[in-house]
């Protein structure tokens, strides 16, 4: 780690009384000593490198080259040294763990006592795009309290709504409500535990924290529908739905072993909710590198969403294969996922995040071309596993840029509308390609899909390396490119 040199003014500078006087800290120095638990070792060593009068809008990682001076830890080795970040990665594998669990039996719930596929669909709609919508609001509320007391009341909400469906299994509509309270505490548990990633890790450690978070969350969901379809013989749909709650206790348990992680805010902030929110959007809009890796994320999910629905298509009308094969194509991108995180995970990012993330969209959108023009469920497959990994380097390249990007204070509502954005996007995309496939193919679908990716490809790796240098000369607190 290279030295860093605090530019600011000297305390020996000081003349008259002040001599002698014991020092006293301003406004922001009382800021920034009660907010030190929120930020991570390099983040406290960069904000004495900046303007002393803006230092609160700085709270990015030290300058890359100095980070390159040493080796970043591996994913395991992470885990096993650092017990703060190790709780979190329990508290969200475990949580997303009863949440895959919990959906399988809830969706096998409606379907037995409706009848009906429009039900199962709803029920979907109300866990996934619904909340997506309050995406400012639950990123305003990560930013305005302690993160950890966020997660924990994040984790008791969705394990109580469950618990309440567990003991009543209600009619639709109640069940609606309910799914859609649960929903909306995990909508405010993904933005806020993102959040805490960079006061938990030094700055070069980033990339394989997000790798291993990545991986245990994508791993959850995975593991999860098998594990609801071993319980479901033994326990019944309400004992599986149960022990779905008791992980969401488990996981707030969990969250006790974190220090607190107080929100960075100004003394003198005494806003709304509705403000904060507001203001997180502005934000976005106004930060020209944080505008455009948002719009870029959020533009390939828009074309390449919809090629779980186009998979099926391919396999059965263009292959004509049977659902085995269905499920071979599904479940290719899962394990692509799980490779890319576990590489990124053990290995880190040697070269520049930039990169990686213009990596990950093209290669993301380049799958889906060329699952479009494949000759066989095999090469779809191969196909699909390789797009897996580029998605993993995405989100990975996304999480950090953004954790080195924007200050401490407003990345809570960052990741909040950027998570919501995403899943409005993917709703867009279900629609939309839809639409496409009806009057086209599942190839033609899946062509399209990629070129469309690889353009809002084009257009980030044309823009975001530009927005970055204008960022850091503006002093918009933009950290490094890499």
């Amino acid at each position: 780690m290279g030295i860093i040199r605090y530019t600011g003014p000297r305390r020996d500078g000081l003349v008259g009384n002040l001599a002698s006087a014991p020092p006293r800290l301003g406004d922001r120095g009382r800021r920034r000593k009660r907010c030190r638990n929120r930020l991570s070792p390099v983040q406290r060593s960069h904000t004495l490198t900046t303007n002393p009068g803006n230092r609160e809008e700085h709270m990015a990682t030290s300058d890359v080259g100095s980070q390159s001076e040493e080796k970043p830890t591996g994913g395991l080795r992470l885990l096993a040294t650092n017990a703060p970040f190790r709780a979190l990665f329990l508290s969200r594998t475990v949580s997303y763990t009863g949440e895959a669990v919990s959906l399988v039996a809830l969706m096998l719930f409606v379907a037995d006592s409706t009848g009906q596929a429009i039900a199962v669909a709803v029920l979907l709609l109300v866990g996934d795009f619904i909340p997506a919508l309050l995406g400012p609001i639950t990123g305003a509320i990560s930013d305005r309290f302690d993160l950890r007391r966020v997660m924990i009341v994040c984790e008791l909400v969705q394990g109580a709504t469950l618990l309440t469906i567990t003991l009543s299994m209600p009619q639709l509509p109640l069940l609606l409500v309910l799914v859609a309270a649960r929903a909306t505490g995990g909508q405010v548990f993904m933005p806020t535990s993102r959040a805490a990633v960079p006061a938990l890790v030094r700055g070069r450690d980033l990339e394989s924290a997000n790798s291993s978070i990545g991986f245990g969350a994508n791993g959850a969901e995975a593991v999860g529908p098998l594990l609801a379809a071993a319980l479901l013989p033994f326990l019944g749909l309400q004992g599986v739905l149960f022990g779905a709650a008791a992980a969401y206790g488990f996981s707030a348990l969990i969250l006790l072993g974190l220090r607190p992680l107080p929100s960075v805010r100004e003394e003198r902030e005494s806003t709304s909710l509705l403000t904060d929110a507001k203001e997180g959007m502005g934000y976005i809009w106004s930060v020209s590198a944080v505008r455009v890796i948002a719009m870029g994320f959020c533009v390939v999910v828009a074309f390449n969403g919809i090629d779980d629905v186009a998979l099926v298509l391919l396999a059965k009308n263009t292959f004509d294969a049977g659902d085995s094969a269905v499920g071979l194509l599904l479940s290719a991108v899962g394990i692509g996922l799980l490779v890319g995180y576990a590489l990124l995970a053990r290995y880190g990012m040697r070269g520049s995040t930039v990169v990686l993330l213009l990596l990950g969209f093209a290669v993301s959108s380049l799958g889906n071309l060329l699952t479009g023009l494949a000759w066989a469920v095999a090469a779809a497959f191969t196909l699909q596993a390789v797009r897996g990994i580029g998605i993993a380097a995405m989100d990975v390249a996304t999480n950090t840029l953004l954790q080195r990007t924007v200050p401490a204070r407003m990345l809570g509502r960052v990741f909040g509308n950027l998570y919501g954005a995403v899943g409005v996007a993917a709703g867009l995309s279900y629609v939309g390609g839809g639409l496409l496939l009806d009057v086209t193919s599942a190839p033609v679908t899946l062509v399209i899909a990629g070129v469309g990716g690889l353009v809002a490809t084009v257009a980030v790796a044309v823009t975001l390396p530009r927005a970055l240098r204008r960022g850091r000369a503006a002093g918009e607190g933009v950290g490094p490119e890499g």
